[in-house]
């Protein structure tokens, strides 16, 4: 589930594509409107899942298979997860699928189809077990969560710094309907990205880092979705730089990861 401030790449390279026709504005509305509320959905799933509360099963429910098969398949999860999430985020793949679907369901069918990604990870995922640290200080549980709760509003909030709508297809439905072009989002720098060129990311961090109960299953998780985002960031910056010359300036100014003061923001907006 990872972009940065510029949500316009959701349409880089597609909007000198001929409007296709093939789906009728109404149910391309119908379709984004569905996609989005099958996110709210794992989004929710999500919290409960890796905070270990309030859904059926979470990351840390009791081992079901030998610890080596749990790890094998959990590995397979994250992998399948993460090749979806980065292919398709990807312009060569946004082009190719336009060939086949309006223009205005890409980013929709992107939003559609990790969440169904992420839904199958939620189910085959195979707790492994094993404590490698407990906080049972009251103060120090009520931090950690407090963390994690962080987390996960830092990832809400820069969704809609970003542009919410557009990020999880909305806008672009909504456009259709409308009868209205698609158009790109300007470039630009709102408040969370001047002290960190990824605050989304930097969210999750935060969100797969803090617990009071560290597993093996938890570090394994934790380590190999932090090395995902670590890649997904070179990935993501070389398209932002492809695409928006500016960006280049931009990364030199203000830091990846770890938030601190721009050395100068002289010309970005």
């Amino acid at each position: 589930m990872s972009k940065t401030q510029i949500s316009s790449l959701s349409n880089e390279g597609l909007n000198a594509q001929p409007r296709r026709t093939s789906m009728h504005a109404v149910d391309v509305f119908l379709f984004g409107t569905i996609a989005y509320l099958l996110f709210l959905v794992t989004f929710l799933y999500a919290i409960g899942f890796i905070g270990n509360f309030g859904v059926p099963k979470t990351m840390d429910s009791p081992s079901e298979v030998p610890w080596l098969n749990a790890l094998l398949t959990n590995a397979g999860l994250l992998s399948l997860f993460a090749i979806q999430h980065s292919v398709m985020a990807r312009p060569f793949f946004k082009r190719f699928l336009t060939r086949f679907i309006p223009v205005s369901a890409e980013r929709s069918t992107y939003v559609l189809a990790s969440s169904l990604a992420l839904m199958f990870l939620f189910w085959r995922w195979q707790p492994i077990g094993g404590a490698i640290w407990t906080v049972e200080s009251t103060m120090g549980r009520t931090a950690l969560y407090t963390g994690y709760a962080f987390g996960w509003s830092i990832v809400l909030i820069t969704t809609f710094v970003i542009n919410h709508f557009d990020l999880f297809g909305l806008r672009q439905v909504w456009r259709e309907l409308q009868g209205q072009p698609q158009s790109k989002l300007r470039f630009v720098t709102p408040v969370l990205y001047r002290i960190v060129r990824h605050p989304l990311y930097v969210g999750w961090l935060a969100v797969f880092w803090f617990t009071p109960d560290m597993t093996a299953t938890h570090l394994f998780f934790a380590i190999m979705t932090t090395a995902y985002i670590l890649v997904a960031i070179q990935l993501e910056e070389r398209d932002l730089m492809r695409e928006h010359p500016e960006y280049a300036a931009y990364r030199k100014q203000v830091p990846m990861i770890i938030p601190g003061f721009p050395r100068q923001l002289g010309g970005v907006k």
